[in-house]
């Protein structure tokens, strides 16, 4: 007899963005993972606020209009930032954002079929995942390059 597990329903959530230095040199890669739970708008703050102190001078964000990306909280947060501007992608256009790159790239070529099923491995995963994705500059390129936007950027 065979036996397998049924779909499972663990989960883990993202928030992430890709930066690109002032004089397009350099591609960081920033993540927030959440065990099994949705994406609410105190995690888009919380983000906003470690990318701002990982960042240095003007910080421009390019969202997708998501609703939690749009609410009052993380509204107010963003008009109390003087660092801080946000710009949004047109409606339904994801293939201008670099990070859905990212999220592919991670679905279907890092971690397709992983077959992992308690959410503590599945995080532990994630994370080692994360780290080898950081550490190549080429890798973090081709997700803006993958995407259309209307940028060049020499491929290292």
């Amino acid at each position: 007899m065979l036996y397998h597990r049924t779909r499972c329903t663990k989960k883990i959530s993202g928030i992430g963005g890709l930066s690109l230095s002032p004089r397009r040199r350099r591609v960081g890669l920033y993540l927030h993972w959440y065990p099994d739970t949705n994406i609410c708008q105190e995690h888009v703050i919380a983000f906003l606020r470690d990318l701002l102190r990982h960042l240095r001078g003007p910080v421009i964000v390019l969202w997708d209009r998501i609703q939690t990306h749009r609410s009052g909280a993380v509204q107010d947060f963003v008009a109390r930032q003087r660092r801080l501007t946000i710009e949004y992608f047109p409606a339904y256009a994801p293939e201008l954002n670099p990070i859905e790159q990212t999220w592919g790239y991670y679905k279907y070529h890092r971690m397709p079929n992983h077959g992992i099923h308690e959410i503590e491995a599945l995080g532990r995963r994630v994370s080692r995942e994360t780290r080898f994705v950081r550490q190549s500059q080429s890798l973090l390129r081709s997700f803006i390059h993958g995407s259309d936007l209307p940028i060049e950027l020499e491929m290292t």
